[in-house]
């Protein structure tokens, strides 16, 4: 599968996304998980078929992540509108699976079968794919928490926060699960669980963020937008924890997490 098919996979995809989005507003759930299914099930084909041809997880490149952020954002979207029923959270996934797919579109990576001794590693894809699902969940939540601070003119009622609460409790706890999976994986590569590298430190700073995010919902309610305001912040350091540390200065010959620059 060569990636200059992406374009017609994901062009499909997100017709059939912005259907199933569109159908949600209109109240028919039923549809709208049809055409978000379908939109994954094209869109994960391409990552099927792209693993294949490359021999190897395409999980090395920011690009080749960033696939799989664009998959699991929609899946993210739709796990939430099922559970919760709120109609706008697919076409908000939509939109910002949108973006990550452009930006594949407009600036591909290098896609080639090398993979570094490193990430030769059976944690590898395990490890990263959790991540991205955590990602993605956490990336819902945030898009909530910008919904109720800066869109929603009356204030945020229970049902409202308590979706925040949910989509950061599974997307926090699948952080953890990919901190463990990398602490694991760091041993087999490098001899050690945890180096406090520049990657590893931002992850921390991350996981610590929303922590407090929950501990503050569970000991001050009240407090519902000093809660949304941190959610916030912490999904600010989770980008600087995906993609922001490879453009630090700290981060150039001294990180070993920057390998996926090349």
């Amino acid at each position: 599968m060569s990636w200059d098919w992406f374009i017609y996979f994901a062009v499909l995809s997100v017709v059939l996304w912005t259907a199933g989005s569109w159908n949600a507003f209109k109240g028919s759930q039923s549809k709208a998980c049809v055409f978000t299914i379908a939109g994954l099930l094209v869109f994960g084909t391409f990552i099927g078929l792209l693993w294949a041809s490359l021999e190897r997880p395409p999980l090395r490149t920011m690009g080749e992540t960033r696939l799989w952020y664009s998959f699991f954002l929609p899946l993210a979207g739709l796990i939430t509108y099922i559970r919760w029923k709120y109609k706008w959270i697919l076409g908000f996934s939509t939109m910002l699976s949108v973006v990550f797919i452009c930006v594949n579109i407009l600036k591909p990576e290098i896609h080639n079968k090398a993979l570094m001794p490193a990430l030769q590693s059976p944690w590898f894809a395990p490890h990263v794919i959790i991540y991205m699902f955590a990602y993605a969940m956490l990336g819902a939540s945030a898009l909530m928490g910008i919904y109720l601070l800066f869109v929603k003119k009356t204030g945020c009622d229970n049902k409202e926060m308590a979706l925040c609460d949910n989509l950061v409790y599974v997307g926090l706890s699948f952080m953890t699960l990919g901190m463990l999976t990398g602490a694991l994986w760091a041993k087999e590569a490098w001899g050690h669980y945890w180096s406090w590298d520049p990657k590893e430190t931002w992850a921390a700073v991350t996981w610590f963020s929303y922590l407090t995010y929950i501990h503050i919902r569970i000991g001050m309610q009240d407090r519902r937008k000093t809660s949304l305001y941190i959610l916030l912040l912490s999904f600010v350091f989770l980008q600087m924890c995906w993609w922001g540390i490879n453009y630090l200065p700290s981060a150039q010959g001294s990180s070993i997490h920057t390998y996926n620059m090349n």
